[in-house]
């Protein structure tokens, strides 16, 4: 699946945070304009609190949500300047209306560029469907394993809300079911159970 399609033609708003000037989170929602092989653009004018903490910070993080599915993005942003912004303006045509004539000098564009990710789909609450993706030269091994300590007892299985752990030849995790709530590791008895980061 394409996400980053996916996030700009079918959910298009996004909650995006940044840390203000004291330290603290700061949210607003941005639309996501445009997106290819390099990444995601979105878009904001120079006067913005948002524009100074995306040139100081380099990094954001976003999720936009829509019928009961969300898609998350942490990752590193870079200004592109004006690059793409007649494109922008083209293909989101309200944007016409927002910034008349030649009042869009005013705006830069975006690019979050190396990033990981996140889709999740609670649509079938019994069943959800979690897939993690990336943009960019990234690794993106997030969630908990079982090692190789695991003696095969299942009590992990007995907790999990999802049932997403199989045994083979030691248990496995599947990863696209995991909640990542971390009942499996209170429960392993010989703590054979890791979060990775």
């Amino acid at each position: 699946m394409n996400y980053l399609k996916k996030l700009v033609e079918e959910f298009h708003s996004a909650v995006v945070a940044t840390i203000d000037h004291k330290g603290l989170p700061q949210t607003r929602a941005i639309d996501m304009m445009l997106y290819d092989e390099k990444g995601i653009y979105f878009l904001t004018a120079k006067g913005k609190d948002f524009y100074q903490q995306l040139i100081n910070q380099n990094y954001i993080s976003l999720t936009a949500l829509k019928d009961k599915k969300a898609i998350s993005l942490k990752g590193k942003v870079k200004c592109v300047h004006h690059y793409y912004l007649d494109k922008i303006f083209q293909k989101n045509i309200y944007m016409q209306e927002i910034y008349p004539k030649n009042t869009r000098d005013i705006l830069e564009v975006f690019c979050l560029y190396e990033a990981k990710g996140e889709y999740f789909d609670i649509t079938n609450p019994s069943a959800i469907i979690k897939e993690t993706f990336t943009i960019g030269n990234i690794e993106n091994k997030e969630g908990y394993l079982i090692k190789e300590s695991c003696i095969g007892c299942m009590k992990c299985l007995e907790v999990c809300p999802q049932q997403c752990i199989v045994l083979k030849e030691k248990a496995e995790i599947q990863q696209n079911h995991c909640l990542s709530c971390g009942r499996c590791v209170s429960i392993c008895p010989v703590q054979a159970i890791e979060r990775v980061k």
